[in-house]
């Protein structure tokens, strides 16, 4: 009988043709079809073990590049394990960047917030679990989104508003504004397509990923129509591609956009446009 490392040694070896990871899926895997989790895992790799019978159709998905996530059927996003099914995004690290300016900005004092392209829900629901004194509102056009982010917010008890619709048709009349809005929205190329990767390309949806020529359409939307839904002095915050920043960074100030800055992410790339509304003089109470 096997132990533990080596059963892992031949699952790696077999994933190598497939991820940058294969030591870290062979273990996820591992661990999914004996039920236990990782650490414990770890714990007991000299421990013989029966290989489970799950595991080697698991290994198979994930060597036609499905992602770990649609495997498993969960995936840990900002101190969250949260429900992931397909076509949806898997949350992503990079993502976490957008979450934590979010919090910056809403304090102790949190308020209102919209999340735009909510997916699985998990940029709406890490703030409204870490934001005091916040209520989210989260749009998503696909009805697969909605039930997930229904199915996550239950599963953590938070009070998340969910709405289906295209970005901000979604919200109902006379709603009032908000003093955050996020989205992490399509913003790849559609040239880009065939290069991405296969787990993308063979498993994720595109309408959340593609976005026109130049993978700015949905921002440009965002931007354009955020000012009718933000506070005056408001913060926005969108998730882009790592080449947009400067684009981006026109786009805020043409819309009427101050105090923008971008963020990178870990590995250096811009990541996270933030920006924050302009007050108009009306808002100011200026006299002419």
């Amino acid at each position: 009988m096997p132990s533990l490392a080596e059963i892992l040694r031949e699952a790696s070896q077999q994933l190598e043709a497939v991820t940058d990871t294969p030591r870290l899926d062979a273990e996820l895997l591992l661990a999914h079809s004996l039920a236990i989790p990782r650490s414990k895992l770890l714990a007991q790799l000299h421990q013989e073990q029966i290989i489970p019978e799950s595991f080697p159709d698991l290994i198979q998905q994930r060597m036609n590049h499905a992602p770990i996530a649609y495997i498993t059927g969960t995936w840990e996003f900002f101190s969250m394990e949260l429900i992931v099914r397909p076509p949806l995004l898997v949350p992503r690290p990079e993502t976490e960047h957008l979450v934590e300016e979010a919090l910056n900005f809403l304090g102790k004092d949190g308020g209102e917030v919209l999340d735009l392209c909510t997916g699985t829900g998990c940029v709406a629901l890490a703030i409204a679990k870490n934001a005091p004194n916040t209520h989210v509102t989260a749009t998503d056009l696909n009805p697969v989104a909605i039930e997930v982010a229904r199915q996550n917010a239950a599963k953590y008890k938070i009070d998340l508003t969910i709405h289906q619709g295209d970005l901000f048709n979604a919200l109902t009349p006379n709603t009032p504004k908000f003093r955050a809005i996020t989205a992490n929205p399509p913003y790849v190329e559609d040239a880009a397509w065939d290069t991405l990767d296969p787990v993308i390309t063979q498993h994720e949806d595109p309408k959340a990923l593609l976005s026109g020529p130049d993978g700015l359409d949905c921002i440009r939307r965002i931007i354009d129509q955020t000012p009718v839904h933000l506070q005056s002095g408001g913060f926005l915050g969108i998730e882009m591609g790592h080449e947009q920043g400067q684009a981006v960074s026109d786009l805020l100030r043409q819309g009427g956009f101050t105090n923008i800055r971008i963020v990178q992410d870990l590995g250096g790339r811009d990541r996270i446009a933030c920006a924050t509304l302009r007050a108009c003089e009306e808002d100011l109470d200026i006299e002419i």
